[in-house]
């Protein structure tokens, strides 16, 4: 099971960038398989790396093998020609280590900003992965309508991965992830709320659009949220620190929306740690990841060892200290005996 990592947002992003940067020259050295980035154009509060593919080339530059993904890039604020080329390019610099998550992106305040007709996010959406994939592939693409009005044009330069860097659609709506069933594309499933609707909605566009389910589960990707510790006394004095930050943080969002905050419930605790956690010792993570991947169908899980920035960066890397030292192997695919019997024995 591939395992990376996200989460590394809003505070997790403060201080200096090459601090933050060596967390990622870590994960890299620690085996772990990619890190995925959040796009938030001119917001009103501090948010350090705004564009995920100025911080992705960044970050490839530092590592040898590690993946950066986009979580994601918010279709609708982007020409799909320009968008296409820059994809292509980070692909190309970092020797095809660049995966894409594409969104249709909800923010009124950034959309207002840029003069972008909420309105139109979904035509916006659709018309500009279609354009953008094809452009990835080679083709020639143009467009007499919609959004984009544009003559013939092909990409002068080329992706490494073909026939296009990995695309993942970010979405929960019947809508999103309809158009991701129809163009074959994966999901990058969110994490709040747990990925279960999600999931039977794949399932139902599947089974109506004549498409494989399974196929479609398997390339998707998981989110978590985890605490590991050497000891369950370690991981319940973590996750104590962690319930009044949460509640706050969803009272913040809430407000966004209107709604009070005595009308936020309390935080469930066991039904979060079910429904969006893996915790507890390694053995215990390491079977927890296990049965999610035998229960779902899904080879990616993209772990948040910070909590969404409000455990601290140093937390943060010490459970994935953990994590990839004790967990991690246990989730290797054990070697078959055809190939054990024709490894030859060292020798003395």
């Amino acid at each position: 099971m591939r395992i990376d990592l996200a989460g590394w947002t809003r505070e997790a992003m403060h201080g200096e960038p090459r601090d933050f940067f060596s967390i990622f020259e870590r994960a890299d050295a620690l085996g772990f398989g990619g890190a995925w980035f959040s796009e938030f154009r001119v917001p009103r509060s501090s948010w350090r790396y705004p564009s995920p593919l100025l911080l992705a080339s960044a970050l490839l530059a530092r590592t040898e093998r590690l993946r950066v993904g986009t979580a994601v890039l918010v279709l609708p604020l982007h020409h799909p020609l320009m968008l296409a080329e820059e994809i292509a390019q980070v692909d190309f610099q970092s020797g095809g280590r660049l995966d894409v998550g594409l969104g249709r992106g909800t923010e009124p305040d950034a959309l207002g900003a840029l003069e972008i007709d909420p309105a139109a996010t979904r035509e916006r959406f659709e018309q500009g992965t279609r354009i953008v994939r094809n452009a990835l592939r080679g083709a020639t693409v143009a467009s007499d309508d919609g959004p984009w009005r544009f003559g013939p044009r092909t990409l002068g330069n080329h992706a490494v991965q073909q026939p296009h860097p990995p695309l993942y659609v970010a979405g929960s709506t019947p809508e999103s992830i309809g158009f991701a069933v129809s163009q074959d594309l994966p999901l990058l499933l969110s994490l709040e709320p747990p990925e279960a609707t999600q999931l039977a909605r794949l399932d139902q566009c599947a089974m109506e659009q004549g498409r494989n389910a399974a196929s479609l589960r398997r390339r998707s990707s998981l989110a978590r949220y985890v605490c590991i510790g050497a000891s369950m006394d370690t991981v319940h004095a973590q996750l104590a620190t962690l319930w009044p930050q949460l509640h706050a943080r969803r009272i913040f969002f809430a407000a966004k929306r209107g709604v009070a905050a005595a009308d936020v419930p309390a935080i469930d605790a066991a039904k979060v740690l079910a429904e969006q956690f893996i915790w507890g010792t390694p053995q215990q993570c390491a079977e927890q990841v296990l049965t999610l991947q035998a229960r779902l169908g899904i080879d990616s899980l993209r772990c948040v060892f910070n909590a969404n920035g409000l455990w601290s960066n140093a937390d943060a890397l010490r459970g994935m200290e953990l994590f990839a030292r004790e967990v991690m192997p246990a989730l290797k695919p054990a070697q078959p005996i055809s190939e054990i019997s024709n490894t030859p024995l060292p020798q003395e």
